[in-house]
């Protein structure tokens, strides 16, 4: 049976906007080696597939440091400190869309990289998003909203032109909700 390691000390070596990177001197329970493991800690994350009435979702389109490239994706960030995720998510699809949704459901959530990253993300359908107002980008954001079917959701992700693992995730949720069929609605809503 897989054990925990143990944890001989932990140190922070970095501490930046969006994570912190800790370091931890872990012994393996089985061969007794020690190791240090690298550990990015973040706070959580959500995001949300927003569907309009008319059945579109709301796409964004946004530079991405790490692939470095434009990538499409559903709307999504940080949760702040003390915040709801739904609210949170309801929060990231205004600023970065001006659509508002009238209903949240959460969908489920995921551990985006369990073997470096400490955080938990939390996925949810935003169901009759309507444009409410004016975006509200950070200083960093340059975005732009994109509407597609939900039906094309699946041919986006099979031609790589959604490729964001965490988004083709909440997708996955979305159709596990729907009996297992992608790009489509599940009959709760």
């Amino acid at each position: 049976m897989v054990q925990p390691f143990k944890l001989k000390s932990s140190r922070m070596v970095l501490d930046r906007r969006i994570f912190r990177l800790r370091e931890d001197d872990v012994e393996n329970p089985v061969s007794g080696k020690s190791m240090l493991a690298s550990v990015l800690e973040s706070a959580d994350w959500c995001n949300i597939i927003p569907v309009t009435p008319e059945g579109n979702v709301v796409l964004i389109r946004q530079w991405r440091h790490g692939t470095r490239k434009v990538t499409l994706e559903i709307p999504g960030g940080l949760v702040d400190p003390g915040e709801d995720p739904a609210a949170a998510a309801a929060r990231e699809l205004v600023e970065e869309t001006g659509y508002q949704p009238r209903r949240v459901i959460p969908l489920g959530t995921v551990a985006p990289n369990p073997a470096i990253m400490s955080n938990t993300t939390h996925i949810f359908l935003g169901l009759n998003a309507t444009v409410s107002g004016a975006t509200d980008f950070d200083e960093h954001e340059d975005i732009d909203v994109e509407l597609r079917p939900l039906a094309d959701i699946p041919a986006l992700i099979g031609r790589g032109e959604i490729d964001h693992c965490i988004v083709i995730s909440a997708f996955f949720h979305l159709a596990v909700r729907a009996g297992g069929q992608l790009g489509v609605l599940p009959s709760m809503t």
